[in-house]
């Protein structure tokens, strides 16, 4: 009797576990995010000391949380990180900056939850040789990845068994240049089998808020060739990569959705503590998040609006101005579609 009551308590059991249903795994655990940002030069103590309060402790409060919940964060590292060294400038000379860091002041990136910094811009060879070398030797201490010049020209970083591919372009004689279109093709080519994500970053446009809107071609400042950077975003698109975005006219441009994949022309300085002009359109600072599939392609996302004054990090921008402009932006230089609908509060949509 009780063999007879057991067995069919066990049967009753094994039924009940049987008939449990399968609960579907929520299609938003499988995305990845991806937080992007512009210019960052903490403060620098060349030619004169200009750097913030409290050694910089307060510049990412208000960013750092997006960076730290995004699976992969990336900006773009605008000057060297070292002490002393020979500034490789003319600093006297008009249109021309040099900026150097502290030292001190390279833990503030990785407590930030920066993964990844670009070096392929114009201020990567302020100090010559020597800046780069300790630049990469102090980047490489924080654990932050870079590429973007013709000894690192990508890196593949992995976070919870994804491998995030990352490359990077500039305009300068000794960065990896988004203008030899040869070079792109074999760098993007390359990297797509070694990774699940690519993301290529670049640095490039004319400065200055009246070039504020995507050229409809090339474009040039200074007497140098700034590139098509429509057609050159496009071509890594096409090339493999998932998401591409940009830095380098100090302000913010066009955000677009190509082929399913997320395309950002510009977005301009995030922070410039001093040196750099941070007034009117320049001072818009956002963080642009990325929720992409396994696959690459874009789900949807949100331009998060700050704003910077000289001598602090950004700070929120509780119109969201900076999201509404980027939108304006995007609508205005793309009058065909941009592929994407930007909300008020900067959340982006891909159209169907």
């Amino acid at each position: 009797m009780k063999r007879a009551l057991l067995t069919l308590l066990l049967t009753l059991a094994t039924l009940s576990a049987v008939a449990q249903p399968t609960v579907p795994a929520d299609p938003a655990d499988s995305l990845l995010t991806i937080a992007m940002c512009g210019d960052i030069m903490m403060g620098t103590d060349y030619p004169t000391v200009r750097l913030p309060q409290n050694g910089g402790a307060d510049i990412f409060t208000h960013v750092k949380p997006l960076f730290l919940a995004a699976d992969l964060s990336a900006g773009n590292l605008e000057g060297v990180i070292c002490d002393g060294g020979k500034c490789a400038k003319d600093v006297g000379k008009a249109n021309t900056y040099a900026f150097r860091t502290p030292e001190s002041f390279a833990h503030l990136l990785t407590e930030a939850g920066f993964d990844y910094l670009n070096l392929a811009n114009n201020h990567t060879n302020d100090f010559g040789p020597d800046g780069r070398k300790r630049t990469r030797e102090i980047l490489e201490q924080q654990g932050i990845a870079y590429s973007g010049l013709p000894d690192c020209e990508s890196v593949v970083v992995e976070k919870n068994g994804i491998r995030y591919g990352i490359c990077s372009f500039g305009q300068n004689s000794y960065t990896l240049k988004h203008t030899d279109t040869a070079s792109v093709t074999r760098i993007v080519t390359a990297l797509r089998p070694q990774c699940d994500i690519l993301v290529v970053n670049f640095h490039g446009g004319a400065e200055g808020t009246k070039y504020s809107h995507l050229p409809n071609g090339p474009e040039t400042y200074l007497g140098e060739n700034r590139g098509n950077l429509r057609v050159f975003a496009h071509h890594c698109i096409d090339l493999g990569a998932d998401i591409v975005f940009g830095h380098g006219p100090h302000v913010v441009r066009a955000v677009e959705c190509y082929k399913g994949h997320l395309i950002a022309y510009s977005l301009g300085n995030f922070c410039t503590t001093y040196g750099i002009n941070v007034a009117g359109l320049t001072g818009y600072a956002p963080v642009l998040v990325a929720r992409i599939g396994r696959d690459g392609r874009f789900v949807e996302g949100r331009i998060h609006s700050f704003i910077q004054t000289p001598g602090t990090g950004p700070l929120p921008d509780t119109e969201n101005k900076v999201a509404r402009h980027m939108r304006d932006l995007s609508y205005a230089d793309f009058p065909g579609g941009c592929g994407l609908t930007i909300a008020d509060d900067g959340t982006l949509t891909p159209k169907l």
